[in-house]
């Protein structure tokens, strides 16, 4: 796999020197706030990777008829507590693409307004700790994204520093026990880097479990960054979709401040609104990676892109069944 890393102010300029140099096929396999300043420096490479955009396919409604295509987008996002200013800033960008199908124009707009860079599913040159709120769904996520690797015949790596929240240990491994992983327990800052230092070059990917902590205390955020500056880890957040979208933002912006720069979106089978994790990844620059949309490990995970995440925030027409239309003259014959 070759690597090349770009530098760039923000995260969106940095993937479109990915796109211009490697193009679309592009995986991002790392990312991180470039040291002393606020701009981003990610790793790619080129691999073909299996894309599951099947949870595409959820959260279908019917589509209303007779309203324009920006009106249709309108309502969608409001429909999902789209913050208003976000929400116009949206609604500005799908004007500008020439495409009638709402879905579409609300994919243009999402493309023009988010970026994308899905997790690597086959190696990565840094470990990964997912970070986040108590009860976000960082474990799990964990479990689903050692698991989606561990299917493709890849090594993997976990380790927990969890060591906070009552059975989180327990919990995590009877997940990898399944999947026939050791899992490695860290205790402080220096445990971890320890322990990501002899895991890095033994598997193609490390995953590292961190402690729910409260974004909103300083103690908290404290500790986590030591955690993530004593690894060299790429923390990940990881938030439950659904919530208050002004709280959330605050949430998605108090985590990229100790170095995250993607957005995992956990627990789309249980809400019906995406505007809290819209307004997380607009407030913390964050780029979407990957979505959970089942509580059971072995599936509801996928990379999230432009389009499927349109499909989950637009109206979808109904699917059209066959009618009978056989007409009797006469009774059948018995």
């Amino acid at each position: 796999m070759r690597l090349k890393s770009f530098t760039a102010p923000t995260m969106t300029e940095a993937m479109e020197l990915v796109r211009q140099e490697l193009g679309d096929e592009a995986i991002i396999v790392s990312t991180q706030r470039a040291a002393g300043t606020k701009g981003v420096r990610i790793t790619a490479a080129l691999e073909s990777v299996d894309a599951d955009m099947a949870i595409a396919e959820m959260l279908e409604e019917v589509t209303e008829s007779g309203s324009g295509t920006t009106d249709i987008i309108r309502k969608a996002l409001s429909d999902h507590g789209v913050p208003q200013r976000l929400a116009d800033r949206l609604i500005n960008a799908a004007r500008m693409a020439p495409l009638n199908d709402p879905t579409l124009a609300c994919a243009a707009a999402l493309e023009a307004g988010f970026t994308f860079a899905h997790l690597p599913e086959y190696g990565a040159p840094r470990a990964f700790m997912l970070i986040g709120p108590n009860g976000s769904g960082k474990s799990i996520a964990v479990a689903k994204l050692a698991a989606r690797s561990v299917l493709k015949q890849r090594q993997v790596g976990v380790i927990t520093c969890d060591n906070i929240r009552a059975g989180a240990v327990e919990q995590l491994a009877a997940f990898t026990s399944i999947l026939e992983i050791d899992l490695v327990r860290a205790r402080g800052p220096e445990s971890l880097a320890a322990s990501v230092a002899a895991a890095n070059g033994a598997f193609d990917l490390v995953l590292v479990d961190s402690p729910g902590l409260n974004p909103f205390k300083q103690s908290d955020m404290d500790y986590l960054q030591a955690l993530v500056e004593a690894a060299d880890v790429e923390p990940i957040l990881v938030m439950a979709a659904g919530g208050d979208a002004v709280e959330a933002a605050e949430i998605g912006e108090a985590f990229a401040g100790i170095g995250a720069t993607r957005l995992f979106a956990s627990r789309l089978d249980t809400t019906r609104r995406l505007g809290a994790v819209l307004s997380a990844a607009e407030a913390g620059q964050l780029a979407f990676c990957d979505v959970s949309a089942s509580p059971h490990v072995a599936s509801g995970i996928a990379s999230i892109s432009a389009i499927s995440l349109a499909r989950l925030m637009m109206p979808q027409p109904a699917e059209t069944q066959p009618v009978d239309e056989t007409f009797w003259t006469e009774a059948p014959t018995p």
